[in-house]
């Protein structure tokens, strides 16, 4: 069988790549091993955000007397929060195969292995090996889990992100090993439902990679919400032998012991770069990435890259993104490339976290005058009529243009408020254009509009 285009792997990468090239025209095939839609759909963004949709609900209803409204008898049932977090994403996956079928893409199931000639060798699960051919193949095999020496993972006391989201019984402790997104979503939902939680995070702040507001506000809400935030700190060994999990933890003050039910090693993730045939066809691999150009083809003409396999943020709309870039480049398309400086980032615990662009430190690291902005949703009717004022928006300018460097944002539902300033920074947008831009009242999103005007001396309702 010849292609124009064949993926291997149908993560968010992967699927949206295929359809977009088959929208090109291009008669194209996805090699996919497991289930389609890849780990996002299966095992990563979509079940997790039901599991926290879950918690969400639960907490509403613990706090319901603040909103007027008497609930008796109300418990978490962590079963039955698995059981709607695999039906959604099941739906999920069956959403994508209607998707395959709707744009002629034919799937090929099995492990995918590239050799030298444009060819694609794809053995299913009996061993029988058939060889497809394509003009142009893409890589878009994901990531998983990252294990380290002193953290191997059993499955059954310490656990990644996958098996954390399928637990048969609620733990009633839990070590959360590492603070980005996997980490503190899985320490908010464990935690919202009763289980202890202690967070371990080697350095000096959660959610390291946000603005360092934002990073202690979130620190500070956690450990009001009941759970242990242990910063500089790593784990050095866990003894798995008895009932409990010892975890042996260096910190500034010395060497402790804790003891929880699970550990959840929350530390990163790795390609999935293995027995792909890399070696075989002679494709440059650097620090366990793929290295490819600024359109996402590797140094063997042909053979290209995109998502967790290359370096740069390992989030599933940036895949989207970049297998979107890279098919229309190789329909001949005149293509923009991305910008990487203007990558949303969100994370979906409680307060939910989302930014773009510079942090202060880095703004002003890079020689920039800047004017900052803070608006809390303690000053926000809205946050106030919803029972939401924990939280801020935080807008960073250059001082000289007023080019909208950074945004970060911090409280409900600010996941769905951070795509304005990614696509004001898009289209150059200034500090003085924001102020000017009349916004709905009363909203979540005004507290943009406020933290705009805070750096430009003009705020109102401060």
């Amino acid at each position: 069988m010849n292609y124009d285009v064949i993926v291997i792997g149908s993560g968010p990468g992967g699927y949206v790549t295929a359809i977009r090239a088959s929208q090109l025209g291009l008669k194209t095939a996805v090699v996919e091993r497991s289930e389609l839609g890849g780990i996002c759909l299966n095992w990563g963004c979509i079940p997790t955000k039901a599991l926290l949709k879950s918690a969400n609900v639960f907490e509403y209803i613990q706090h319901a007397e603040d909103y007027g409204i008497k609930v008796k008898g109300a418990e978490a049932d962590f079963s039955a929060m698995v059981k709607r977090s695999r039906n959604v994403a099941d739906g999920m996956s069956k959403g994508i195969q209607f998707l395959m079928k709707k744009n002629k893409i034919d799937i090929l199931t099995g492990s995918g292995k590239i050799k030298a000639g444009k060819k694609v060798d794809v053995t299913d699960e009996k061993g029988k090996v058939t060889e497809y051919s394509a003009e142009n193949i893409i890589l878009a095999t994901g990531a998983r889990s990252r294990e380290l020496p002193n953290l191997p993972q059993d499955g059954e006391k310490i656990i990644g992100y996958r098996k954390a989201m399928t637990l048969k019984n609620q733990p009633k402790s839990m070590v959360v090993v590492g603070s980005g997104a996997i980490g503190v979503e899985f320490a908010y939902f464990y935690n919202s439902i009763g289980t202890k939680v202690t967070v371990v995070e080697f350095l000096p702040n959660i959610v390291p990679n946000e603005d360092l507001d934002v990073s202690k506000a979130l620190e500070k809400s956690f450990k009001k919400q009941g759970i242990t935030i242990m910063t500089k700190s790593a784990v050095e060994s866990v003894d798995t032998s008895g009932d409990l999990c010892k975890v042996t933890v260096k910190t500034e003050k010395g060497e402790e012991v804790l003891e929880a039910d699970i550990v959840l090693s929350a530390v990163g993730i790795q390609a999935n770069i293995e027995n792909l045939g890399l070696e075989e066809v002679g494709i440059v691999v650097d620090g366990g990435k793929v290295i490819v150009d600024d359109y996402y083809q590797t140094n063997i003409p042909g053979y290209y890259a995109i998502g967790d396999l290359i370096p740069g943020p390992a989030l599933a709309h940036v895949a989207s993104a970049e297998g979107i870039t890279c098919v229309e480049k190789i329909a001949g398309m005149d293509v923009e490339t991305i910008d990487y400086n203007n990558i949303p980032g969100c994370t979906y615990c409680s307060p939910e976290v989302a930014s773009v662009g510079y942090t202060e430190a880095k703004a002003k690291e890079e020689g920039y005058e800047v004017k900052v902005g803070k608006f809390p949703f303690s000053a926000s009717g809205k946050a106030s009529a919803a029972g939401a004022k924990d939280g801020f928006v935080k807008v960073i300018y250059d001082a000289e243009y007023g080019e909208w460097l950074g945004a970060h944002f911090i409280g409900a539902n600010v996941t769905e408020m951070v795509a304005e300033a990614v696509a004001a920074r898009k289209l150059e947008t200034t500090g003085h254009e924001i102020l000017k831009s009349i916004h709905p009242h009363p909203t979540l999103s005004e507290a943009v509009m406020e933290a705009t005007a805070a750096a430009y001396d003009e705020v109102i309702h401060l």
